[in-house]
């Protein structure tokens, strides 16, 4: 239905991780065509059952293979991560590539699964971005719904609206209880509402983690947890000194602006243009288009934030090899003025070996105080995305 811009291996094994309905399956099934691929789901009960009560199975499997057969893909590997040992034996000794997806890491980073010792290249897949959605990209929808595919087969807000409440829910059940990595759930469904709230913002531990009703250590292994299972990521605080960069509380984004509306209640709260909450989801946006794009374009780059002890807030630092670090100020506004600038030209001076940009919906690009006021689109353009 739609390109992705991902490149994947064609003649080495690899991991492809990415949350749940971001298009994992169907992107294999589009690149890695039968009858050259074996599709082994373990989402089915049986294939399941079978495969953790004897392993092994999956030996037979491939000695079974038909003529011609050059790809073995098995969906959510973090469900069995014992299977990786015997995928590690079977690169070695067959002419077989392997496909491995996961809608978690945790397993796999936290048990004994050492990812096949580099054997297996990794990749991340995302919710489509702008480019990958093209003409029928729309701004409006990605901040109020999100970009997750299945959304674009859905006519009607209360579809949607239904879809992504039960895609919350699923993930809760699913992600969160099957593997038993919170032993009490109610302690985190508050404090997921609590996070998904407070999306963008800097971590304050301790109020999360009196609204929520549990410890400080807990609610920090619980964002490490929404890590681990892609439904998030830390933006940490930037700082020359990486020691010094873990003094300061991160900021976490949610993957996805539908679902972090989900989360937090706000699937029936129209998003008005010019209103604080209309701004916070732009920002989130823009935030994960520029880590898609750089994910998929391996560029490799280090994105953090920086607020000064009087409060002046870069949104994000994105630190590029071989090119100047960019300062990015991101802004709803439909008319960038110098007021929108100010902060970023007080501070940019301060920051070596950098150029400052301010990311809007501002058509007409211009140049304020030294910072280049760009149309969003042509401005992630600029950073080399």
């Amino acid at each position: 239905m739609f390109d992705r811009h991902i490149r994947l291996p064609q003649d080495s094994s690899f991991f492809l991780f990415g949350p749940r309905g971001s298009g994992k399956t169907h992107l294999l099934k589009e690149r890695l065509r039968a009858p050259s691929t074996l599709y082994i789901d373990l989402l089915d009960p049986e294939t399941f059952q079978t495969l953790s009560l004897r392993p092994k199975a999956l030996i037979e499997q491939l000695d079974a293979l038909a003529p011609g057969t050059r790809w073995v893909a098995i969906d959510e590997i973090q469900k069995l991560p014992s299977l990786l040992d015997i995928v590690h034996q079977q690169i070695e000794s067959r002419d077989i590539r392997f496909a491995l997806t996961g809608s978690s890491a945790r397993k796999l980073r936290h048990g004994s699964a050492n990812l096949l010792a580099g054997r297996a290249f990794v990749y991340n897949l995302f919710p489509l971005t702008a480019r990958e959605l093209g003409e029928t990209f729309s701004l409006a929808e990605a901040l109020r719904w999100g970009t997750l595919p299945r959304l674009f087969a859905l006519k009607g807000d209360d579809v949607k609206s239904d879809f992504l409440r039960s895609y919350a829910h699923v993930y809760l059940q699913e992600e969160i209880t099957q593997e038993q990595v919170v032993r009490k759930l109610e302690p985190f469904r508050r404090f997921i509402y609590t996070a998904a709230q407070m999306s963008g913002r800097i971590i304050n531990f301790s109020k999360i983690a009196r609204e929520a009703g549990t410890t400080v250590p807990t609610v920090q292994t619980y964002f490490q947890i929404l890590e681990d299972t892609l439904v998030g990521f830390l933006l940490e605080p930037f700082h020359e000194s990486v020691r010094k960069r873990q003094r300061e509380n991160p900021k976490f984004y949610f993957f996805d602006t539908g679902i972090q509306r989900a989360l937090s209640h706000a699937l029936t709260v129209d998003l008005v243009p010019r209103t604080y909450e209309y701004g916070a989801a732009f920002e989130q946006f823009l935030i994960n288009e520029i880590l898609r794009l750089q994910s998929y374009a391996k560029k490799d780059y280090r994105l953090s934030y920086l607020r000064t002890k009087d409060g002046v807030e870069i949104d994000l630092i994105v630190e590029r090899p071989g090119l100047r670090r960019a300062l990015v100020e991101i802004k709803s506004t439909q008319r960038v003025g110098p007021e929108e600038v100010r902060g970023l030209g007080r501070l940019s001076p301060d920051i070596p070996n950098s150029e400052a940009f301010c990311l809007s919906l501002d058509p007409i690009p211009k140049k304020i105080a030294g910072v280049s006021c760009l149309p969003w689109q042509q401005g992630l353009s600029e950073l080399g995305l």
